[in-house]
């Protein structure tokens, strides 16, 4: 910017303004400068982000990790019906044990997308809840044809085969299982979108089942927890854990000569 010459000090030297120069110069440099703010402070300012607006879908997932199935329940149903969005709601109305309610919305997303094996997944721990095992292993089956290495359902499958005594066929569904996912029996459920079934009947002779398909693959920590587990829970034939080959890598560990020499608290 140039200030006219009739502003200008009557001085060569800048550092002898006169005194009466000193308002002229002020009056015409100080409009100019206040010109130069808005440019200079557009360059420099910063917008505030807007908080993004969840969507119904967020803030029922929230619901659900807080246990609010009502309220998921209720927000779920302000997002399009989708297959993914129906199985939620059926997960919501599953975790209030109102089974029937969630079997309706499972079958409603298998029909809106047969390709959403997870809704066919919790069908079958519908059916297995109400201890109707064979539907309910049809309906694993359906899941592992599409998905075999879907290590949740190969645990559903073996509950359903041992809910049927099928004790074989329960063991080799829980060691490919166990080989998809090594923590899939002690991991706890979450507000995803595949429910694994929990509630097993004879729970100490399961745990038993489980105990020895841990020892035979070596993870001997984990054995050991499930061997107290089924103790606990009242299985009477401990010489099993004694005698039988899989178990034979515990029988020298401290922990194990422990477990056998205690009574446990059955629980």
């Amino acid at each position: 910017l140039e200030m006219p010459r009739s502003v200008w000090p009557k001085t060569s030297n800048w550092f002898e303004i006169r005194k009466h120069d000193l308002p002229r110069v002020c009056a015409l440099a100080f409009p100019l400068c206040l010109g130069l703010i808005p440019a200079c402070a557009q360059t420099s300012s910063f917008e505030t982000p807007q908080a993004r607006a969840l969507s119904p879908t967020e803030r029922g997932d929230i619901y659900m990790a807080r246990k609010m199935y009502r309220e998921a329940i209720d927000t779920y149903m302000q997002a399009p019906p989708t297959a993914p969005m129906l199985n939620k709601i059926g997960i919501a109305y599953h975790q209030m044990a109102e089974l029937d309610i969630a079997a309706k919305y499972y079958q409603r997303a298998m029909k809106a997308d047969p390709a959403f094996i997870d809704a066919t997944n919790n069908l079958g721990t519908i059916y297995y809840s109400k201890k109707s095992f064979r539907r309910a292993i049809g309906e694993f089956k359906k899941v592992l044809r599409a998905k075999p290495d879907a290590a949740s359902t190969w645990a559903n499958l073996s509950n359903a085969y041992f809910g049927r005594k099928q004790y074989e066929l329960s063991t080799e569904a829980r060691e490919k299982a166990l080989e998809l996912d090594p923590e899939v029996f002690d991991r706890r459920g979450s507000v995803g979108t595949l429910v694994q079934e929990r509630n097993i009947a004879e729970a100490a002779k399961y745990h038993y089942f489980i105990a020895k398909s841990l020892a035979k693959k070596g993870r001997n920590a984990a054995a050991l927890l499930y061997i107290r587990k089924a103790l606990e829970e009242g299985f009477k034939e401990r010489k099993k854990f004694e005698e039988e080959p899989e178990f034979a890598g515990l029988r020298d560990d401290p922990e194990f000569k422990q477990i056998m020499a205690t009574e446990p608290k059955v629980l």
